[in-house]
C-alpha cells in the first residue's frame, strides 16, 4: 500500500521530518497534555491551522531563546494552529541564526526607540521606566542598556514577524492549493481528450 499524501509537498516533508504525535506527546513537558495533543484536528493542514502554525511558530521562536518548541505547542492548544508546523518554524531561532537575529533585534530596538523619542516624547521610554514595568526590569539588572534594546527589538520582531507569517502563510497555502488543483484539472482535461480522440478513431 502507498504511503498516504497530503495536500501539499510541504506537508508531505514536514511528516518525513518532524516527531510522529505519539512522539512529541511522549515528551515529559508535553505528557500533562498529552490527551488534548494527539488531537487530530491539531495535526491537519488546513487554510486555518497553517497560518496560525506559522505565526505561533515564529511568535515563539522570537519571544524565548530556548525551549521555543513547546511553548508554540502549548499556544496551539488553544489557537487550534497545526502543531508540527508551528513547531517547525520555531527553528527560525537557533544556534547559528541566533547572533543574526540578536543583531537585526538590537538595530531594530534602538531605532525604534529612537523614533519614539523624537515624535511622543520617548512615550516607551517613560513607560519602560514608570515603574509598572520593574519586575520585569529586575529579571535583567546589570545586563546594560544594549541588552534591554536587544530584548524589546525581539519582542518587536516576535509580534510584527507574527503577523506578517500569518498573512504570508495564507497568501502561500492558497496559491498552492489553487496550482495543484489547477494541475489536477488540467490532467483531467488531458486524459478526457485522450479518451475522446480514442472514441473517435473507434
Amino acid at each position: 500500500m502507498s504511503e498516504r499524501r497530503s495536500k501539499t509537498f510541504l506537508a508531505d516533508w514536514i511528516r518525513q521530518h518532524m516527531p510522529t504525535r505519539e512522539q512529541m506527546a511522549e515528551n515529559k513537558y508535553l505528557r500533562p497534555i498529552a490527551h488534548r495533543f494527539l488531537t487530530p484536528e491539531l495535526w491537519r493542514f488546513t487554510r486555518r491551522s497553517v497560518p496560525r502554525g506559522v505565526a505561533l511558530g515564529i511568535f515563539a521562536g522570537f519571544i524565548i531563546p530556548v525551549g521555543q518548541i513547546f511553548l508554540a505547542a502549548f499556544m496551539a492548544l488553544p489557537a487550534r494552529a497545526n502543531v508540527p508546523l508551528s513547531a517547525l518554524v520555531t527553528f527560525i531561532t537557533n544556534p547559528f541564526t541566533f547572533p543574526f537575529w540578536a543583531v537585526v533585534a538590537n538595530k531594530l530596538g534602538a531605532f525604534i526607540l529612537k523614533v519614539d523619542l523624537a515624535t511622543t516624547g520617548g512615550a516607551a521610554q517613560d513607560e519602560i521606566t514608570s515603574g509598572r514595568w520593574a519586575w520585569f526590569l529586575n529579571l535583567f539588572e546589570g545586563v546594560g542598556v544594549t541588552v534591554l534594546v536587544t530584548i524589546f527589538g525581539f519582542i518587536v520582531l516576535a509580534v510584527v514577524g507574527a503577523a506578517i507569517g500569518y498573512i504570508l502563510a495564507g497568501v502561500a497555502w492558497r496559491f498552492i492549493v489553487v496550482r495543484k488543483r489547477q494541475r489536477r484539472l488540467r490532467g483531467m482535461e488531458r486524459r478526457l481528450d485522450e479518451r475522446m480522440g480514442k472514441d473517435a478513431g473507434a
